[in-house]
């Protein structure tokens, strides 16, 4: 049980061009359960989190949330989400997530959540932030959509713009309990790479 109340956006309606298809509705051999990216992820989310929305076409049972124009890239799909979890009078922190996180586990979930600092939290791989899988605050998370309503795109505007904390493997290896927790599927060969073990 986590200390900490965030709420949840999972993102689903990136383009997939590399993928060749839409990779929300992709199954991973390594998942037991059968779910597609985005019902597994969606399932993480509701294991953590109180109340999430979806930003997308509608791939989890998750609260849809859209952004307007659809397609603009994951920073307005961030704002879209926080806009609808504000509208429904939430006001805390948010744990953002990419829905191309096969291994993605409920453990690292529950440590962004629990994570002991006020400011926003980022995991970084290897020397690159990962925001798509990270903890923010709700100023940060104004400051979002008012870069997407000067017409920003990307997410790293936003690291740019805020002062996250961010955390190399050595502090969120042991709660993630897998080193490729964090790895995104792009391409068919992604897939063949996080292949069950």
């Amino acid at each position: 049980m986590v200390a900490v109340t965030c709420a949840g956006i999972l993102l689903t309606g990136g383009r997939s061009l590399r993928m060749g298809r839409d990779k929300a509705t992709l199954r991973w051999s390594g998942d037991p359960s059968g779910h597609t990216f985005a019902q597994r992820s969606a399932a993480l989310l509701n294991l953590v989190c109180p109340t999430a929305v979806e930003v997308g076409p509608g791939h989890s049972s998750l609260l849809r949330a859209q952004e307007e124009p659809p397609g603009q890239g994951p920073l307005s799909a961030v704002a879209a989400g926080w806009r609808t979890l504000v509208e429904g009078g939430f006001a805390g922190p948010v744990l953002v997530i990419a829905t191309d996180l096969p291994r993605l586990s409920q453990g690292l979930l529950e440590w962004l959540a629990d994570y002991p600092t006020p400011r926003s939290v980022v995991p970084v791989v290897d020397g690159r932030v990962q925001p798509l899988c990270a903890r923010f605050q709700p100023a940060d998370l104004d400051l979002a959509r008012r870069l997407v309503a000067g017409g920003r795109r990307s997410m790293n505007a936003l690291l740019d713009a805020c002062d996250p904390v961010l955390v190399d493997e050595g502090e969120w290896l042991a709660p993630a309990g897998d080193a490729s927790a964090l790895s995104d599927v792009d391409t068919p060969g992604d897939m063949q790479r996080l292949g069950p073990r």
